[in-house]
């Protein structure tokens, strides 16, 4: 499928579209659609609030229609209220922006992240012509999350269908080879040693260390650092 579209609809604020436009520029999203925008001018809010999104992704941004936005893309609509309840289609059934992640992967469709108005998001009749609704799991004692929040959270578990892979820092590759990671255990074990620890007990902590440095990972400089406090410690006990 192509990029995904982000729609705002009647946005009260500026500054929460330059805060949108922000959050599409970190997770990879280009095309910004509004409906009944407010003011967008160069000395508005939303361009301070954009940061390097004020470059392109912002001043790109195309307004049109609710009329149009639904008769030319496939619409996921979000919302904070869900009404769980399958007597009441209106708001449900709805998945999360992980559930959506996979989904719209094999929608070829023309598609658009629709989200509505600071106060009362998208109203009921809105929803009932947009094709998906989606809410962003939070504390039911208090769903309402703030424009600019929710759209941040939702770009961000959507990320990857607007970003490929070399577009994502690899984090692997900041892992301490294995023979950095060897010369950690090897130490360890004349550590053990060299403060007297029971025999007994050394087999236990040296599994229980290649478990915790299996799960961490640990960086080439982490990797050092240990080292280097432990070459510190068998100094001052020399």
């Amino acid at each position: 499928m192509s990029e995904p579209a982000v729609a705002v609809v009647d946005a009260a604020t500026s500054g929460n579209v330059g805060t949108i436009a922000r959050a599409m520029k970190n997770f990879g999203f280009e095309d910004l659609l509004l409906v009944d925008p407010p003011y967008l001018g160069r000395d508005s809010e939303a361009y301070g609030f954009a940061g390097h999104a004020r470059e392109d992704v912002l001043p790109s941004a195309r307004e049109l229609s609710f009329e149009d936005l639904v008769a030319e893309y496939h619409t996921v609509g979000f919302t904070a209220i869900t009404n769980e309840d399958a007597t009441k289609h209106v708001r449900f059934p709805f998945r999360t922006p992980a559930e959506l992640s996979e989904s719209l992967a094999d929608v070829e469709a023309d598609t658009a992240l629709v989200f509505g108005r600071e106060r009362v998001g998208l109203t009921n009749d809105e929803l009932a012509r947009i094709d998906e609704v989606a809410s962003i799991p939070a504390n039911h004692e208090y769903p309402v999350m703030n424009l600019g929040q929710a759209a941040t959270v939702a770009l961000y578990e959507l990320r990857g269908l607007a970003m490929d892979e070399t577009q994502l820092p690899d984090v692997e590759r900041h892992r301490a080879d294995e023979e950095a990671v060897e010369r950690l255990y090897e130490h360890a074990e004349g550590f053990l040693a060299a403060v007297d620890y029971p025999e007994e007990k050394r087999e236990k902590v040296m599994r229980m260390l290649r478990r915790l440095a299996g799960r961490a990972h640990p960086t080439g400089r982490e990797v050092n650092t240990i080292l280097g406090l432990m070459r510190r410690a068998e100094n001052k006990m020399e």
